[in-house]
């Protein structure tokens, strides 16, 4: 299987080929190593990079699905959708802010969080995500709190019956993850049951680390020996995984979450 370069202007440079050649009629350009504008919008390039150094003989296969449904999105997003249609289908998603610097912070439908992150809203449809805009959210004649409550009810609802893991440390800290895979596993940190849900196992308040959109893990607040090993494969995976998130960890109570830069 063919693979895509490792350096990150070869690689953008490949990209852009691969898209003249599958969508010849769009207009595509590079502005920097990791920023391709496709018809005008800027494409940040850093979590395909990341998808095709996790599995680099795939490479050009992840780069081409990747574009797939980037295309497939786009054309969907341009389509009126009712939000009788919609609503079912909205969810919530936790974004570092850094976001921002390639998009229009202004057109995105998101709410402010912590450590430096904010909670954006997409349509979850069969093959992707579709991110919603503010003005797809002022067409269905909703506000962003109408949004941010929806998104988490659909949240509760996607898997009520959450299998968690919980394993005990040499330390004498517990911890427990959540890996299903599908996506949302850092937007659980936003259920409403979550401290009812996991405090009896994790002695009260406690820790939750979401360096990327694929990873879950709550932890007690002490030991310190264990919260700092832990933190500290947490750094190294908020590096190195797709889709990172923060490698700050978040403050469990049961009033809501709070960040560790806060505390």
């Amino acid at each position: 299987m063919a693979r895509m370069p490792r350096e990150p202007e070869a690689f953008g440079e490949q990209v852009a080929k691969i898209l003249r050649r599958h969508y010849p009629e769009r207009t595509i350009e590079l502005a920097g190593p990791m920023d391709l504008i496709l018809n005008g919008k800027h494409l940040g390039l850093d979590n395909l990079y990341r998808m095709v150094l996790h599995e680099p003989d795939r490479g050009v296969e992840l780069v081409e699905n990747y574009l797939e449904r980037l295309i497939e999105g786009d054309t969907l997003t341009s389509m009126p959708l009712p939000l009788s249609v919609a609503k079912p289908r909205i969810m919530p998603r936790i974004q570092p802010i850094s976001i921002f610097d390639h998009l229009d912070k202004h057109r995105v439908a998101h709410i402010p969080f912590v450590n430096d992150t904010v909670i954006v809203f997409v349509l979850d449809m069969p093959q992707m995500t579709i991110s919603i805009t503010v003005e797809q959210m002022m067409r269905w004649g909703l506000e962003i709190d109408d949004l941010d409550v929806i998104a988490r009810e659909n949240l509760s609802a996607y898997a009520p019956d959450l299998e968690i893991q919980v394993v005990e440390s040499a330390e004498g800290g517990r911890a427990a993850i959540v890996a299903r895979q599908d996506g949302y596993d850092a937007a659980r940190l936003l259920l409403g049951s979550l401290h009812a849900r996991l405090a009896p196992e994790l002695n009260g308040d406690f820790y939750v680390a979401c360096p990327a959109r694929d990873m879950f893990l709550a932890l007690t607040c002490d030991p310190d020996e264990f919260v700092q090993r832990l933190h500290q494969r947490v750094q190294k995976e908020y590096k190195r995984m797709p889709y990172p998130i923060t490698d700050e960890l978040f403050v469990v109570t049961r009033d809501g979450v709070a960040g560790t830069k806060a505390a």
